[in-house]
């Protein structure tokens, strides 16, 4: 089996070759434009622009709005402005006037966000300029000529825009003889780009004074602090890119775009946190220097508008809350995404897939959801099955299911051109794909071979793709059954750089270069909502939340699915720069992302496996999967002692569930990212704001991945001044720098003194079969003697939490009693308002470290209850409550009394 699909992969590959300029092989950075190939981003990188004045005359303001007259000095182009408050945000709109249909993103801000507008404050007016309050510690200053905006913060400067004038806007224009070159038509390689409506370039500068780091523009494989790109020579000198684009076998470092682009930039300084946000989805360029006085950076996009969020914070946290005011939260998980995921290009037949369902099972490693690649399909056909290799698809999926577990298929936007394909013909028939510049309906090549691609710009289309997920549309599909979005940058391997030409044209005229960026967001929401609409029938009367699992991304794709970082390499570089990359991710608001484990290309070797599985067990998507030539690498493959240290990675990643899944329900409703780096939590630590080799998986758990080959040590960072405790013996550990010594058992992982961490310590198969199970606190008090934390429980799978059907619980320790109450923030309305969730759900254990004079001799009992039985762990660093059968249900309390007090 395995010799004809490579032969069928070989014969399209040679086809594909001799169409297509371009190799789709390893990464060759000469099949990729730079910014001297882009003739927007050559003509405009570095140069100031033209003098743009706002006319005073025309500044009027009415509640949260100042609106304007913008005018080029140059040539007299009027522009409209708009200046909008927000709570914690200033959007800066600019567009010509009058309005030429230039296009604006859709489908990403929120509808509620109307509803965080504020009326401006105290004005203050001046010949050149006038000052506006946002709030008693924000002041936005706009000046009329040169055109720009300053922000402070508590009175001291902490955005500019337009302060090196780098603002350019170039206007819609009739052609004329003698235009520059490359206004008109530009060519990379053999491709041509017709370019209709000539330049329409956006440029401009922000800079953050005070501040030596930025982070952001995701997606990059580089590090956490964004590096200079001007003062710098060589490859790095290259400005950040964003345009989704399928790259094959990635390098481990370059500021080269990726597969997403989220336009979004958070800036931080001890003392401030803010952050700059751009919606608009063309090809984009940033700079960024790092001058004496603080970060400056200079944005250039091919078109569009101008439609900036600038964010005032002034925490971390609070820069987070506010872009998800503007873009929205996570998606609430299902629960069993949060488990394992096994996957490879591909699993051959029905046997092979349910022989390695059977193997974790035979070797006690728990995993959730087994995927299935482009074999599966009949002739790469999407929403097919191969007939000879899955002739009983409903049953595999019933068979899967029996055990808890789920089923995942791939389906990529690309469909193949055949006539007796239904899902092309009817769309073919409604008008759905993607037009030529000629008006003909694009014909690109992918895996299928000659390919159309629907259209989902226009909400018509996007509508109808739903309905093919809805029961009885999807043959051979079950309710057990999640999907994947794979190469939806989109990947057209004989376009130019394997993607759309830019003048190719969607709903109401749009060119494709306005909307490239969104594009797979589209795809995937459109994916996303069918499964919500199959829920709804399968799963009545409270539905079922989709899992779709998209590559390309962009801001707001975190309201759909998961994301993962695309196609990495077995290899020690990939693996470190996988942690910058997931922490930058969740910067930019995507919490549910990860990278493949192991490694897509190339084999790793035993310590790689293990060490990648120990870190992946931390990642907020954890997944294994594989490319098809690669050898086969189920976990339990490599031997002993690998597969036991495989297994007690996955399942230390299952005994955190209750923990990772309450970060889930504050990524959903506030924006705060999952994974994060060290200075979001310890914003004054200036020696942690460039550490990208360790993470904190929510406020509570810090862990220090081992990255290099062969180590016997690592260094790490403890950020004083917290308390810390090794997370495997409880043992008290100093803030400070440490060199530590590491096996090949684990990794380094600590916790956070001052925070309570619910887990579910028995081993089990899958997520189903631990729904009853019960819940273990461990307690960490930091230097004062108290903790605190959260647990957050629903069905794990349906909607009915958005009608109050949850529990939320708050724990919290001082002075000697531990208290069990209801969650009071954000989302409790909605319990205290809506359906009851029932749950016999007991904690079973209650394990208590840094109690003052150690654990021994400590007394226990409910408040108003019986005495509980406790003692130290045979390490002697915690005191372990054993079988308190607390309902987490209920309101509780639990006295400690030392052995001194009852003596």
């Amino acid at each position: 089996m395995r010799r004809v699909i490579r032969a069928a992969l070989a014969l399209l590959l040679v086809v594909i070759m001799t169409t297509a300029p371009e190799d789709v092989g390893a990464f060759k950075d000469n099949d990729f434009k730079k910014c001297t190939d882009s003739a927007f981003c050559k003509r405009l990188r570095g140069q100031k622009g033209e003098v743009y004045e706002v006319q005073p005359s025309s500044v009027k303001i009415d509640g949260s709005q100042l609106t304007a007259s913008l005018v080029n000095e140059a040539n007299q182009a009027t522009f409209q402005l708009a200046l909008t408050a927000y709570k914690g945000t200033v959007r800066l709109n600019v567009n010509e006037a009058p309005d030429k249909n230039r296009f604006q993103v859709p489908s990403v801000l929120q509808p509620t966000l109307p509803k965080q507008e504020v009326a401006w404050g105290k004005q203050t007016k001046q010949s050149g300029s006038i000052a506006l309050s946002l709030s008693d510690s924000v002041s936005v200053t706009l000046a009329f000529k040169p055109f720009a905006l300053h922000v402070t913060v508590d009175g001291k400067p902490a955005i500019d825009f337009n302060g090196n004038q780098m603002f350019a806007f170039e206007h819609l224009r009739e052609k004329k003889e003698g235009d520059p070159e490359g206004w008109w038509e530009e060519t990379f390689k053999s491709h041509a780009d017709s370019k209709p409506k000539g330049p329409e370039a956006i440029s401009f500068d922000l800079s953050f004074p005070g501040t030596s780091h930025v982070y952001g523009l995701p997606e990059h494989a580089t590090g956490l602090s964004l590096k200079p790109t001007t003062g710098v020579e060589g490859e790095q000198h290259e400005p950040y890119r964003l345009y989704n684009l399928d790259v094959f076998e990635y390098l481990a470092e370059s500021n080269f775009g990726l597969y997403g682009a989220v336009p979004v930039m958070q800036a931080h300084r001890a003392g401030l946190s803010v952050g700059a946000f751009w919606l608009n989805a063309a090809e984009m360029y940033v700079d960024v220097s790092k001058p004496a006085g603080g970060v400056s950076t200079q944005w250039i996009a091919e078109s569009g508008v101008l439609d900036l969020f600038l964010m005032v914070g002034p925490t971390p946290g609070a820069v987070a809350a506010q872009y998800a005011a503007i873009t929205g939260g996570t998606a609430m998980p299902q629960l069993f995404s949060l488990g394992y995921h096994q996957c490879r290009w591909n699993y051959n037949d029905e046997a092979d897939t349910l022989a390695v369902d059977a193997g974790f099972d035979e070797h006690d490693i728990p995993y959730d959801v087994i995927w299935l690649d482009i074999e599966h399909t009949d002739g790469k056909r999407y929403l097919t099955w191969d007939s000879k290799a899955f002739p009983h698809p409903e049953a595999m999926q019933d068979n899967i299911a029996s055990r808890g577990r789920k089923i995942v298929t791939i389906v990529d936007p690309h469909i193949k051109r055949d006539a007796n394909y239904p899902v092309f013909k009817t769309a073919e028939d409604k008008g759905y794909y993607v037009k030529d510049k000629d008006g003909k309906d694009y014909d690109g090549w992918c895996w299928p071979g000659s390919s159309s691609y629907l259209d989902v710009v226009n909400p018509q289309v996007r509508e109808w793709w739903s309905t093919n997920f809805l029961p009885g549309h999807y043959p051979g599909a079950t309710k057990h059954l999640y999907v994947w979005n794979d190469m939806n940058e989109p990947s057209v391997f004989n376009g130019p750089e394997i993607t759309f030409p830019k003048d190719l044209v969607h709903h109401g005229g749009v060119e494709h270069r306005d909307v490239h960026n969104v594009f797979g967001k589209l795809y995937h929401e459109a994916t996303a909502a069918g499964l919500v609409a199959r829920g709804a029938k399968e799963y009545a009367p409270h539905g079922d939340r989709a899992f779709v699992l998209s590559r390309a991304f962009f801001a707001g794709t975190q309201t759909v699915g998961p994301i993962w970082t695309g196609d990495n390499t077995a290899d020690w570089d990939h693996l470190a720069v996988s942690v910058p990359m997931v922490l930058t991710i969740n910067l930019a608001g995507i919490a549910f992302s990860g990278a493949d484990v192991g490694g897509f290309f190339g084999n790793p070797d035993a310590e790689l496996i293990t060490r990648w599985y120990q870190l992946g067990a931390y990642y907020p998507f954890f997944r294994g999967h594989a490319h098809l030539e690669t050898a086969r690498r189920e976990p339990w493959l490599f031997g002993e002692p690998t597969t036991t240290r495989i297994r007690n990675a996955i399942r230390g990643r299952y005994a955190l569930l209750p923990y990772i899944y309450t970060l889930f329900r504050h990524a959903h409703l506030t924006g705060q990212p999952v994974w994060r780096p060290l200075w979001f939590e310890f914003p004054e630590a200036e020696e942690a704001f460039a550490t990208e080799d360790q993470f904190l998986l929510g406020r509570g758990v810090l862990v220090a991945p081992v990255l290099q080959q062969g180590a016997s040590t690592r260094s790490l960072l403890l950020p004083a001044p917290a308390t810390w405790y090794h997370a495997k013996t409880g043992a008290s550990v100093a803030a400070g720098k440490h060199e530590v010594a590491v096996t090949m058992e684990d990794i380094p992982s600590y916790l956070r003194g001052g925070h309570i961490v619910p887990r579910r310590e028995r081993a089990r198969r899958s997520t189903a079969a631990m729904h009853t199970d019960p819940i273990t606190l461990v307690v960490a008090l930091d230097s004062n003697g108290a903790a605190d934390g959260e647990l957050f429980l629903d069905d794990g799978s349906s909607f009915a939490y958005e009608k109050g059907a949850f529990l939320h619980r708050r724990f919290r320790y001082k002075d000697g009693v531990l208290i069990s109450t209801a969650y009071e923030g954000a989302g409790s309305e909605v319990a205290a308002s809506g359906d009851a969730f029932k749950t016999e759900v007991k904690v079973e254990r209650i394990v208590v470290l840094g109690l003052p004079g150690g654990p021994k001799g400590w007394q226990v009992a409910v408040v108003g209850g019986s005495a509980l039985e406790a003692a130290s762990d045979a390490a002697g660093h915690a005191l372990v409550v054993k079988q308190p059968a607390l309902a987490v249900a209920a309101d509780w309390s639990v006295q400690l009394t030392p052995a001194a007090a009852t003596a």
